[in-house]
């Protein structure tokens, strides 16, 4: 198509210059947070989505009010689902989600001219399978039992499957509760679909952003909500990005090839660079394919390849001004080391910030 075509030559001109100004660089050589400005900016940005992004969008909303001090960043941690219907409705001119965006979810977007959708990886992080069981701190599970956990297949700790993979390790009696996120979730979406991936014969319901209800469990609201579920109960078991799981015990997961791998930003890195572009996307549209069966002895499966998505033409130019700075600095070099601080997710490598830097580079 013309446009697709004229799409992928604006990335190849935007990767050599998305201004005629030099770009300032850090001590390093990296890009600035001050290289997303050629003039100054002022104004409010309202954004909103991903509760994963939490942690990780105070570092951002931080980062960039510094360089640009007449600039306001809201940021509404309302899921994933709740944001992409936001910006769908014209709400949220930004919004962060955990899942890319479906072709159904992009007509009609009310904050842009067209259904041309900027879709970039900003946020890669670990996904903890966390729980609470008292004089238990860690546990090696693999797919296959933790589907069974999740979906009251193994009903107490002690059962035989878990005691197969920590040999030494005292089980208590302690019944299992499961704790699924109630709203629709870019979380939900990525554990699912390790699921499906990693235990297909247990887990039949594919990768699903909403928890099926007939699983029973206990629901909880965002991300802050399962991980206090999962404080408040012993035996409970859940799922949560990696960044807000302190306090709880933290399982290790044995990946396809039986390797322990634990929820770090190296074991993020490693699947994501064995993950690929989804195909049928837009030239702008950078959502990818994680690959949860790589038997690499680095790569921790159970990650979220996380977004932030605005308009490639907003009707308000304005508002597409800032949005285009924001995001430009979210993807930059300071924008992922703030993040991997703050949240310790893994940073984007320098192609991948290059391409996403370009795609940002067309937002008009």
């Amino acid at each position: 198509m013309a446009v697709v075509a004229s799409l992928a030559a604006g990335l190849m001109l935007s990767a050599c210059a998305t201004n005629e100004s030099p770009t300032p660089t850090t001590s390093s050589g990296e890009a600035s947070a001050t290289a997303v400005t050629v003039a100054p900016l002022s104004g409010t940005l309202n954004a909103g989505g991903s509760t994963a992004q939490t942690a990780a969008q105070t570092a951002w909303r931080a980062g960039f009010q510094t360089a640009n001090s007449a600039v306001t960043v809201n940021y509404d941690p309302v899921g994933s689902g709740a944001g992409r219907s936001g910006f769908a409705a014209g709400s949220y001119a930004v919004t962060g989600t955990d899942d890319a965006f479906q072709a159904s979810e992009m007509t009609g977007l009310a904050a842009c001219t067209s259904d041309d959708i900027v879709e970039v990886p900003a946020y890669v992080s670990p996904i903890a399978v966390a729980f609470n069981l008292k004089s238990v701190t860690s546990l090696n599970l693999d797919g296959t039992t933790i589907a069974k956990l999740m979906t009251g297949a193994i009903k107490a700790w002690d059962d035989p499957a878990i005691a197969a993979l920590n040999p030494g390790v005292t089980l208590p009696s302690t019944a299992v509760t499961p704790v699924h996120r109630s709203d629709k979730s870019g979380t939900t979406g990525n554990f699912t679909d390790y699921l499906s991936q990693a235990a297909a014969s247990v887990w039949t319901y594919g990768s699903v952003q909403t928890w099926p209800t007939d699983l029973g469990g206990e629901a909880a609201q965002g991300t802050q909500g399962v991980v206090a579920s999962i404080q408040s109960a012993d035996g409970a078991v859940g799922y949560v990005d990696e960044s807000q799981a302190s306090g709880l015990g933290v399982t290790t997961v044995i990946n396809a090839g039986g390797a322990k791998v634990s929820p770090t930003a190296a074991g993020a890195a490693a699947t994501l660079s064995l993950s690929t572009p989804q195909a049928g996307r837009g030239a702008t549209d950078l959502a990818y394919t994680v690959d949860r069966t790589a038997t690499d002895p680095s790569a921790y499966p159970v990650i979220m390849v996380s977004y932030v998505v605005g308009c490639l033409h907003y009707k308000d130019a304005a508002t597409g001004t800032l949005a285009k700075a924001y995001m430009s600095y979210v993807v930059s070099a300071d924008g992922q080391a703030a993040a991997a601080s703050s949240a310790g997710s893994a940073p984007l490598g320098s192609d991948l910030i290059a391409k996403a830097s370009a795609a940002i580079g067309l937002i008009s």
